[in-house]
């Protein structure tokens, strides 16, 4: 039995056979292009957000109660130029106005008897004046004094003296009443109808919502190549609006904490609000013989990978200038196979296929 089992094991340990797997040699398909050396315009990145180009914070220069008006002191409310936005209760101060403007009506009445006996020849034109003279209206200029007896006869009686005066209480006057120094809309409001004004209080922000200013700052390697007058393409946040601007101004100098300059963009556009973020695409410059590729297929920051007779090979390349996605390289002879996308565990003598797109036969 033994040698029987022994027999029967040697049978069926002889009837096996070991298969080898036949190792097949795997070809990966690259996606490649051409190289042709053209011009790149480098465009320099910046970001930043929106200023109105025309604003006004509302200060008061008087004391007095807050009147209401014909529209409500409130944020987003819109004004057309010249149209008042704040009132402040002026009715003290512009019976003080009457009473000056009255003491200077006595004043050129008393004088008048005296110019038809001395100076007869200057009586019309102070009469003429006096005759126009309304207490209702802003006082008007005095006439003009052509001869030094005129002049002294009238500044003797102290009538410039109050003309002045009254003058300086009109302007005074006046500053009880904000009016719109143009077309806008109100920001910020501080203060509500009925509330007590002091002088130097802030009252508000009053903007101008037709043309905005983007401050950007951009590298102090470009100082010399941006431009006043050159477009920038802008866009929002979400890449889904598009709008044109251009550089208005550029800062004389460089911040020397974070080695910037700062540039100001004009733009304008119905859609556009105070506060909004956008990015702008400033044209630095031109390169010359170059070509844009991805970032990810640099290698080692100065070799891209080529395809030779369906092998892979990497040769140098010099970057002039870098993207947060693109790069654009110098010294890479037209006409060069290179790998348009990056390929997963490529390596040098690496053996590939290059992918063709056939083009669809269906309409």
């Amino acid at each position: 039995m033994i040698v029987l089992g022994v027999f029967l094991a040697n049978m069926i340990t002889d009837s096996k056979k070991s298969f080898a797997p036949k190792s097949e040699k795997v070809v990966k398909t690259v996606f490649t292009e051409v190289v042709q050396n053209g011009t790149v315009q480098i465009q320099v990145p910046a970001n930043g957000n929106l200023t109105a180009k025309r604003r006004v914070e509302l200060y008061s220069e008087v004391q007095g109660v807050f009147r209401k008006g014909n529209k409500f002191f409130k944020e987003g409310q819109r004004y057309n130029s010249g149209e008042t936005i704040i009132r402040i209760d002026a009715a003290e101060y512009s019976a003080s106005v009457q009473s000056a403007k009255s003491g200077l009506y006595n004043q050129l009445t008393s004088i008048m008897p005296d110019l038809r006996l001395d100076y007869p020849e200057l009586f019309p034109k102070w009469q003429e004046y006096l005759s126009g003279f309304d207490m209702g209206k802003a006082t008007p200029a005095l006439p003009e004094m052509t001869t030094e007896k005129e002049k002294f006869f009238i500044t003797g009686r102290g009538i410039l003296t109050s003309f002045y005066n009254v003058k300086n209480l009109e302007q005074r006057l006046g500053k009880y009443r904000i009016s719109a120094p143009f077309s806008g809309v109100l920001t910020e409001a501080l203060v509500t109808e009925g509330t007590l004004i002091r002088g130097g209080q802030k009252l508000g922000e009053f903007i101008n919502t037709d043309l905005y200013e983007l401050e950007v700052a951009v590298s102090k390697t470009y100082s010399d190549l941006l431009k006043v007058g050159e477009k920038v393409a802008l866009t929002n946040l979400e890449k889904t609006k598009t709008y044109e601007g251009k550089v208005a101004r550029i800062n004389g100098s460089v911040d020397q904490s974070s080695q910037t300059i700062k540039a100001f963009i004009d733009v304008a556009d119905s859609y556009l609000r105070e506060g909004m973020y956008l990015e702008a695409n400033l044209d630095a410059k031109e390169e010359n013989d170059a070509i844009k590729i991805d970032r990810n297929l640099l290698l080692e920051n100065d070799k891209i990978f080529v395809v030779r007779d369906s092998i892979l090979d990497m040769i140098d390349v010099k970057p002039v200038y870098f993207t947060d996605k693109k790069v654009v390289l110098k010294e890479v002879p037209n006409g060069t196979v290179i790998m348009s996308k990056p390929l997963i565990g490529a390596y040098t003598g690496m053996a590939v296929k290059i992918f063709e797109d056939k083009p669809s036969t269906n309409e």
